[in-house]
């Protein structure tokens, strides 16, 4: 993941870009947003059939999101493999509580 991200930045403008921590943001949004647009487009159109997905184009879509992650996890510097890490190891004391379900971050 850290490879990753140290690849990623090389495309990143410079941290201190006015407004970049902004740019990045809505970047992030709007990639996922892509995303959920494409899916509706199956619900409604594809009688939510996602077997009918590109998955090509999914996967494009996927590496803009984590392109925009790795980013700002960098501008608070924040080792990408520490964001996949942290989040395992969240994800593993939730199912071992039990508490997968549900919703808030402190369950």
């Amino acid at each position: 993941m850290n490879e990753y991200q140290l690849a990623a930045l090389r495309t990143a403008a410079p941290k201190d870009k006015f407004n970049e921590l902004f740019h990045l943001l809505l970047g992030l949004v709007g990639e996922t947003g892509e995303i959920a647009e494409k899916a509706k487009k199956i619900v409604r159109d594809k009688g939510s059939d996602f077997s009918q997905w590109d998955v090509e184009d999914l996967a494009k879509e996927l590496g803009d999101t984590l392109w925009y992650v790795a980013v700002i996890a960098d501008h608070f510097d924040i080792p990408l493999d520490d964001v996949a890490q942290l989040n395992i190891a969240k994800l593993a004391d939730r199912q071992q509580r039990a508490v997968l379900g549900g919703s808030g971050d402190n369950r």
